[in-house]
């Protein structure tokens, strides 16, 4: 069962001015952020991801190692943190909610590609993150995905589907492991 498959068919979904967007952001946030200690710069940070477009609220937290896609389609709440080595590929909106943590070297991927067609064409779907919500280090949130408030992503965990509110999900593919209850 030998499938050929031509991929000349491709045609990129992003824009040439979406592609100069984003190599232009690259080197900004190369050179201007990247650089600056953990401890220093967050609001420099934040001024940096408004100028591209980003809808941040001035106590949120964006670690410099952290990679934004297209910061123009990223928006978070008060007191939300994307903690060190994250990658965010925004290629479609990720919100993310008030008090929420995303922790290191976690991946929110809004994009994938449809395997149901022989070139492969760009899907994107947006991911929400409400208030409250932790999301443990390393772990995968994949397009479309809704993590409800209050939800824990445990470490390494891939959530394929929407967590719902007040949950603990763990594993890979993510399964709900209990209900979160708060003490206090």
């Amino acid at each position: 069962m030998n499938q050929n498959i031509d991929l000349s068919a491709y045609k990129n979904k992003l824009s040439k001015k979406n592609q100069i967007a984003r190599f232009i952001w690259s080197i900004v946030w190369t050179f201007l952020a990247r650089p600056l200690p953990r401890s220093l710069g967050n609001g420099w940070k934040l001024f940096l991801l408004r100028l591209f477009g980003a809808k941040i609220h001035r106590k949120a937290v964006v670690y410099a190692n952290a990679r934004i896609y297209m910061p123009w389609n990223l928006k978070m709440d008060e007191y939300s943190c994307i903690g060190p080595e994250v990658d965010c590929y925004n290629v479609d909106k990720i919100n993310i909610g008030a008090h929420t943590i995303v922790s290191q070297k976690t991946y929110l991927c809004t994009a994938s590609h449809d395997i149901n067609k022989s070139n492969y064409p760009l899907t994107t779907s947006p991911i929400i993150i409400e208030d409250q919500v932790w999301i443990a280090a390393d772990a995968f949130i994949g397009p479309g995905v809704t993590i409800g408030q209050g939800a824990v992503v445990g470490a390494r965990t891939s959530v394929f589907k929407d967590v719902e509110p007040w949950t603990v999900v763990g594993g890979n593919p993510a399964k709900f492991i209990k209900k979160r209850v708060i003490n206090g």
